[in-house]
């Protein structure tokens, strides 16, 4: 069981509580060095204009240099995060690294593969069928050289982003919070809600309010379904990167977290219902397929159980 592997190691409830400290200043500061020496060596402190560029994170970045350039040092500090996060799973719990993408003897990467081929898919679909009924909404913005720099730094370094806030959420803070609480329910939802509130800094949420965590809680509780319903990491790992690769290559926006180089930019104004809604019919169809593909039983054990602190692997 997932889960339960966390028991065969170190689990003490405080190593987690200083554990996360740890990846949380790999990954927020240390991996976050380049970034902020990039914007020091661009500003003019004697420049009002310079200090006030500070206060909208597009301005603040677009000091630094092209989107490109930003995009790779913004995803160096989940390449150091990720580094802290396997470091804290070696020597604070002597854990194995692999007990935290899979219960299975080794990680399944044809999972892997299939979610993240069905949700890349998907998700690309909706775009473009989006552009084809209302083209208004949508800006033509491709050119070729900038796209391919985005498609190679999203081969080499967005896979470590979404990786590693998988491994942190739906691995690590999930059998920590499992355990602790010798709870199912509690590794299944605090994990999610905390995924959420990580992008409350998002400029979404400024665009949109804190209304719109709810769209990341309910992601969160999805890949959390996917995590404890298959015993694995996979099919999590899979999904959050095909999420974010659409995203990245096929739509950004002047309100979005990170700024690419997309084929298209969305022009329309956000409405935070019209994006939120069809999330409870998505989510649930893509629950509702993986549980028949991979032949999910026992709901309600799997999600809202005890955890068994006598268990032995």
């Amino acid at each position: 069981m997932f889960i339960e592997q966390a028991l065969d190691f170190k689990n003490d409830w405080w190593r987690y509580f200083i554990g996360f400290i740890i990846i949380f200043l790999f990954w927020q500061f240390i991996g976050a060095i380049p970034l902020i020496i990039g914007l020091i060596s661009q500003m003019d402190f004697s420049d009002l204009e310079s200090l006030q560029a500070l206060e909208n994170p597009n301005d603040m970045f677009s000091m630094i240099g092209s989107k490109n350039t930003v995009l790779t040092l913004l995803l160096f500090s989940f390449l150091v995060g990720f580094l802290g996060l396997f470091i804290v799973v070696k020597n604070i719990h002597n854990q194995n690294f692999k007990s935290l993408i899979t219960s299975r003897k080794k990680v399944d990467y044809s999972r892997i593969i299939h979610c993240f081929l069905v949700i890349f898919i998907l998700n690309s679909l909706m775009i473009f069928i989006s552009y084809l009924i209302s083209p208004s909404s949508f800006e033509y913005n491709f050119e070729l050289e900038p796209f391919l720099i985005l498609l190679l730094i999203c081969i080499l370094l967005l896979p470590f982003q979404t990786t590693f806030e998988e491994l942190l959420v739906r691995g690590y803070l999930l059998q920590g919070f499992g355990i602790a609480f010798k709870s199912r329910a509690a590794a299944f939802i605090i994990p999610s809600v905390i995924f959420g509130f990580l992008h409350i800094l998002n400029p979404e949420i400024d665009k949109l309010g804190y209304g719109f965590l709810v769209a990341y809680v309910l992601m969160g509780m999805t890949w959390g379904i996917f995590t404890l319903m298959d015993d694995g990491n996979e099919l999590a790992i899979g999904a959050h990167y095909a999420n974010n690769l659409v995203v990245f290559l096929f739509l950004t926006a002047d309100w979005h977290a990170v700024q690419t180089n997309a084929v298209f930019i969305s022009v329309e104004e956000p409405n935070i219902l019209s994006m939120i809604i069809p999330m409870f019919i998505y989510y649930p169809i893509l629950i509702f397929y993986f549980s028949k593909k991979y032949n999910w039983t026992n709901w309600s054990e799997k999600l809202f159980g005890k955890i068994n602190v006598n268990y032995e692997s």
